[in-house]
């Protein structure tokens, strides 16, 4: 099966988070810049680092699911896009360097995942653990005039990631935000202070 979105082909599979809503938010409010070098971390599909390659010099596509990974890089064959790299990695496990733009489409239900498409979606016990580990590490590889780009759900607590960011020494607002029937799903961009 296979969705098509601002002129990419998306191959899908049952194992991997399919875009939705969260992914086209982020999708329509990319603060990517010509000649970035950007990192996509939890990447599913790689519609996200595919969108970004366009516009960068190259992309690093990270998730910490293996399947998303490999069909990450068959999307980008199927499209041509060749500035793309696409690894496995828990967070930032496998990366180095700093980046002008970092995104994250945070899973952000409460529970442990058990099957790979789980890992898009549950956070850990309350649902935080894995956003807030990235808040920790994100710092760590931002270019002084980089951006970090995350979305998530009012049901995790938007003011909590705002206060988090702020401790780490970023700046954070809430970027865009759609709502649906039970939640908003937020773009926060956050920059070094």
């Amino acid at each position: 099966m296979f969705i098509n979105y601002n002129g990419l082909q998306i191959k899908l599979h049952p194992q991997v988070y399919e875009p939705a809503e969260d992914t086209f938010l982020l999708a329509a409010n990319l603060a990517v810049r010509e000649g970035d070098v950007a990192l996509d971390i939890g990447t599913g599909t790689g519609i996200i680092a595919l969108l970004m390659a366009r516009k960068t010099r190259s992309v690093i596509g990270v998730d910490v699911n293996p399947i998303a990974v490999e069909l990450s890089k068959e999307n980008a064959m199927l499209n041509g896009i060749r500035n793309v790299e696409f690894r496995q990695s828990d967070l930032f496990e496998n990366v180095s360097g700093k980046f002008g733009v970092i995104t994250f489409n945070a899973p952000y239900l409460p529970g442990e995942p058990e099957e790979s498409i789980d890992l898009a979606l549950l956070g850990g016990e309350t649902g935080r653990e894995v956003l807030d580990r990235f808040i920790e590490e994100v710092p760590n590889y931002l270019k002084q005039s980089g951006v970090v780009q995350i979305v998530q759900s009012s049901i995790t607590g938007i003011e909590e990631t705002l206060k988090r960011l702020r401790e780490v020494g970023l700046t954070a607002r809430v970027a865009a935000k759609k709502h649906f029937f039970f939640e908003d799903i937020v773009l926060i961009n956050a920059k070094k202070i």
